[in-house]
């Protein structure tokens, strides 16, 4: 407790008794009231009436006013020895603006009318007061003026960010090719950013991966990952946004990618790319900012780039399947206006071959007859296979068949095709069971997988098929000694017309193979390897007893 002599210099030091006489100080040291107030308390708030003026004599006394948008600014921070409500004691009107406490404060209060005595009969506190308010205005001004300032400052900011979104989002919607488009996605985010480099990956739902191509030297190299691995494998299972400042202080980081790609990575940025509907179809990995760390900034401005560009990549697939479209629907009516045009003569040829085979009684005519018909056949149900494919027609006749009977017809069949050009089969038929399936669409299916195999050996080579049960499928293995595939090829090759190495042919082999299997609730693999050969793996799900 501070004796009467400690209050009276106390009161001598403020601003408004500077240079009073300690005689004069005591006396209006009377008038006044000592209150406490812990921190966070509001002393008074604005358009309350003005009763009080208060010395602060301990503490730290924040001045603010609300605005409009709700928004609370402050106008003034004061500490000990200065004037608090005093305007309203001048002008008689309420009070201007909102007074907090930020620490525990000890004021001196006193009451308005008291306090206009003190003016009116003390010229020195009077002359005193209003040099406190003329620094108070002068601080006020210099207050606005930096805040003003700071608002430029945001303003510039925000006007630059828009202008870059602006001039990435023309980029990114230039083209409708995917990979071009992700190159173009990437460079925008990284540029935007200051970022050193970084990865788009694109959500791979299917196969519940992400993917991303990477330059490799002088080719494009495809990445996949799991979804849940790593750290944008986290990012593409949560939805939630990675920022590290310091990517070897963070346990999560494993240091051992730099040590094999030799590049050391300082901070880091990864968030999800989503579409219009929420919908997480992509990952941006921003990788060493080049002044500083990312911030909240960087990662509004990626959310935003994410908004159009999930736009740009659902118009370059609309796009991708559109094109397809209508070369599946121009295929269509081509194979349409075939087979009305080749429906007679084709018939009429394979009436001719059969009575051909009834009146020769030659071996090797009847075999010359059967070579007719069955080519007839073949040629009319490719040409079918295609119309129904381009149509979207998956009508199926499904019957529960021996799998080894139907297996070896088959390869009878395939294996006279394959030894016209040199190609030896090999075959280990080793399952035997009943098997669900539409046999037609099973030895179409078989005879273009092995028909890719036959080109893919134009000197000869040889094709093996084996067949053996594992769990509840069948599994057939298709391994032929030809040319093989790149990985952009084997990536492609259940697309609508992807052809590969050879002149002839629809493109659409592979694509109605898989059409095939999905309808047999079946599953494919494809394994290659460029110069070695090419495995196809086909599993079909086995008939339970």
């Amino acid at each position: 407790m501070p004796t009467q002599d400690e209050r009276i210099r106390n009161l001598q030091s403020t601003m408004l008794f500077h240079e009073l006489s300690s005689g004069e100080a005591a006396n209006f040291l009377e008038k006044f009231k000592e209150e406490h107030y812990p921190a966070g308390s509001i002393l008074f708030d604005a358009k309350s009436s003005g009763k009080k003026v208060y010395i602060i004599g301990k503490g730290i006394i924040r001045i603010s006013r609300v605005t409009t948008f709700g928004e609370e600014t402050t106008l003034d921070v004061l500490k000990c020895g200065e004037v608090v409500g005093e305007l309203a004691s001048l002008d008689d009107r309420s009070r201007s603006a909102r007074v907090t406490c930020v620490e525990d404060s000890i004021l001196l209060s006193i009451e308005k009318s008291e306090f206009e005595k003190l003016l009116l009969t003390n010229h020195k506190i009077a002359f005193n007061l209003l040099g406190e308010l003329s620094a108070r205005i002068r601080k006020a001004d210099d207050n606005i003026v930096m805040q003003l300032e700071e608002q430029r400052k945001a303003i510039e900011i925000r006007y630059n960010k828009l202008q870059r979104l602006i001039e990435a989002s023309k980029i990114i919607n230039s083209t409708l090719d995917l990979n071009k488009l992700l190159g173009l996605i990437l460079d925008s985010a990284t540029q935007s950013v200051n970022a050193d480099r970084g990865t788009l990956y694109l959500v791979d739902d299917v196969k519940k991966e992400i993917w991303s191509k990477i330059l490799q030297g002088s080719d494009m190299i495809e990445i996949r990952l799991p979804i849940g691995k790593g750290f944008s494998g986290y990012v593409a299972e949560t939805g939630e946004t990675i920022l590290i400042p310091d990517a070897y202080a963070d346990p999560r980081f494993n240091p051992e990618i730099d040590k094999q790609s030799g590049y050391r990575t300082r901070n880091m940025l990864c968030m999800p790319m989503k579409n219009k509907d929420g919908k997480i179809i992509g990952v941006f990995q921003l990788l060493n900012k080049n002044q500083g760390s990312f911030d909240d900034d960087d990662v509004s401005f990626i959310d935003a780039l994410s908004a159009h560009a999930s736009v740009a990549i659902e118009n370059a697939h609309m796009a991708q399947e559109m094109v397809a479209n209508e070369r599946l629907s121009a295929v269509g009516k081509m194979a349409s206006v075939i087979i009305h045009d080749i429906k007679n003569p084709m018939g009429t040829l394979r009436v001719y071959a059969q009575v051909m085979k009834r009146k020769s009684g030659n071996e090797e005519a009847n075999k010359l007859a059967d070579e007719m018909i069955h080519q007839v056949d073949r040629f009319v149900n490719m040409t079918q296979e295609i119309l129904d494919f381009t149509r979207g027609v998956s009508a199926s006749n499904f019957q529960e068949l021996e799998f080894f009977d139907l297996m070896n017809g088959v390869l009878d069949f395939i294996g006279k095709d394959l030894e016209k050009n040199n190609v030896k089969l090999k075959k280990f038929a080793q399952f035997r069971g009943i098997v669900n399936l539409d046999q037609d669409k099973i030895v179409r299916m078989f005879y273009n997988i092995a028909s890719n195999a036959r080109d893919a050996m134009p000197q000869g080579g040889s094709l093996t098929i084996t067949t053996i049960k594992e769990n509840d499928f069948v599994r057939i293995d298709f391994t032929d000694t030809g040319t093989g595939m790149p990985e952009e090829v084997k990536k492609r090759i259940f697309e609508p017309f992807m052809t590969y190495g050879k002149k002839h042919g629809t493109g659409l082999g592979m694509s109605i193979v898989k059409k095939v299997i999905d309808d047999h609730n079946g599953k494919i693999e494809i394994n290659s390897v460029m110069g070695k050969g090419t495995t196809v793996t086909i599993y079909l799900p086995i008939q339970k007893s």
